[in-house]
């Protein structure tokens, strides 16, 4: 006897809806494109400044050629990021969208997330060929996602790093205007450290990061702004050779990218003085994928793990922590590594991330 195979029903309503859903996703991917040219080209910041005006009007204020600012007008009326008057021939950028969309919006701007759309892009072959090969995306085939963070961490650090981020240190934050030594571990381009030196005269700042090209940048900016109490160091966070000479250790979005990040965060332990101070800022999220669902940009976030933070631990033989370890997680490695008292905190401008103030036993 020979039973046919049952062919599972398909609901027409679900799928139709589906096709929504991917056309969304089409037209999201494409226009967050469009918005980092935006970005990247001044438009954003331009159109701001300016009444309703025409595709001729707009691309001579950015100094732009017209033809190209006409089609890019064009994805951005369509896409309802800017408003179009077809009796006038003019284009307006919404005040409520600008606060968005501009420099002058700093954390906020969303075009800076964008720009990692076109950049993973770079990599999508070689990510590909690591799904069936195992291995993974070393970090030199990134050479602009530096940069890339060291603006966006700079729009926040600038508004946020001495008045919303000190204050939730307790007393080592206090400590800084009398002097302490500290150290970012995974510093990229400085800005953190910079910006701490410049507001903490009396105190001590040392940036460590294993790239040449970052430092030379954070060098460069520290002689730029005159901050002669920071210094900088090339060296792997794994190995940092510093026994107890720190008040004030920082991570910033630096942990769940290493190879080993175990092996980092004891190290960052021992560097920290007993009583002394860790604060490890990690993208938030949750542990558990369910309870990610609702997060505002977690398609983003699982996605840069997978084309960034995951791929680049596991091309130097690491464990691929990915970006999304989330809270539970965190905690649970910072005690493993020997921290004690670990308080979760959030800073009122900084939506992304999470904020973990941790403590070396006396």
């Amino acid at each position: 006897m020979t039973h046919e195979a049952v062919q599972p029903t398909v609901d027409p309503a679900r799928a139709q809806a589906f096709v929504g859903t991917m056309t969304n996703i089409m037209n999201g991917g494409a226009l967050a494109l469009m918005c980092s040219i935006g970005h990247k080209t001044g438009l954003f910041d331009t159109m701001a400044t300016l009444p309703p005006s025409t595709s001729v009007e707009i691309a001579a204020a950015a100094g732009l050629q017209e033809r190209y600012v006409r089609e890019w007008l064009a994805a951005m009326t369509v896409g309802g990021v800017v408003d179009h008057d077809e009796a006038t021939a003019t284009f307006h950028l919404p005040r409520e969208h600008a606060g968005l969309l501009t420099r002058a919006a700093g954390p906020l701007n969303l075009t800076t997330f964008c720009q990692y759309v076109g950049l993973l892009g770079q990599v999508e072959d070689e990510v590909v060929e690591a799904f069936r090969n195992g291995g993974g995306v070393p970090y030199d085939r990134y050479p602009s996602f530096q940069a890339l963070m060291a603006e966006s961490s700079g729009q926040r650090f600038e508004r946020t790093l001495v008045r919303q981020i000190v204050p939730i240190l307790g007393p080592v934050g206090e400590a800084l205007a009398t002097g302490i030594d500290v150290a970012d571990v995974g510093c990229g381009s400085g800005r953190a450290m910079v910006i701490l030196g410049e507001a903490f005269p009396a105190s001590r700042f040392v940036g460590i990061d294993m790239s040449e090209t970052g430092i030379e940048r954070a060098r460069g900016l520290a002689a730029e702004r005159g901050v002669a109490n920071v210094r900088f160091e090339v060296h792997d966070a794994a190995a940092l050779h510093h026994d107890a000479d720190f008040d004030l250790v920082t991570t910033f979005d630096a942990i769940h990218d290493q190879a080993h990040p175990d092996t980092v965060l004891r190290a960052i332990f021992e560097a920290v003085r007993p009583g002394g101070t860790y604060l490890c800022v990690e993208p938030s999220a949750s542990s558990h994928l369910h309870e990610n669902l609702d997060l505002p940009m977690a398609p983003l976030l699982y996605t840069v793990s997978t084309m960034h933070c995951m791929t680049v631990s596991l091309a130097y033989g690491g464990e691929g922590l990915g970006a999304a370890w989330g809270s539970q997680e965190t905690v649970r490695r910072l005690e493993r590594a020997g921290f004690v008292d670990v308080r979760i905190e959030r800073v009122r401008d900084d939506r992304s991330n999470t904020y973990f103030v941790a403590r070396r036993p006396d």
